[in-house]
């Protein structure tokens, strides 16, 4: 056997304050703990695009591309606008279909089988109905 080791006593903290970091700065979770609540609640109230109208045109014009066989066709921004905006109506509803899918199955997060199932639930001309 070896010799023996003292036991080792816990230090003490100096009685005065050490400067650093305030209460508040300490629990930096406690204030972005609801920022995602906070991003929804905003989403839900406003009326704006939540897709960017350029990247959303690239794509309307490379699938139109596609189907016209390299064909490329003028597109007036009110037809893109409102495209954008069915397209957009048709997503936000199928994620909340798909929401309800996932509460249904005891999760909280969606799975693409919840937004494969909400399809086919909806049938072949599942549209906004």
């Amino acid at each position: 056997m070896g010799p023996r080791r003292k036991p080792r006593t816990p230090r003490r903290r100096p009685s005065s304050p050490v400067p650093g970091p305030s209460r508040r700065s300490s629990r930096p979770g406690k204030r972005r703990k609801f920022l995602w609540l906070k991003e929804i609640k905003k989403l839900q109230r406003s009326t704006d695009l939540l897709l960017r109208k350029l990247p959303f045109s690239r794509v309307v014009r490379e699938i139109c591309g596609k189907f016209t066989r390299g064909v490329d066709l003028c597109w007036q921004a009110q037809a893109l606008l409102a495209l954008q905006e069915a397209a957009e109506a048709f997503l936000v509803h199928l994620f909340e279909d798909a929401y309800l899918l996932t509460l249904h199955a005891g999760r909280v997060t969606i799975f693409p089988k919840d937004i494969q199932l909400t399809r086919r639930i909806r049938g072949i001309e599942g549209g906004l109905g």
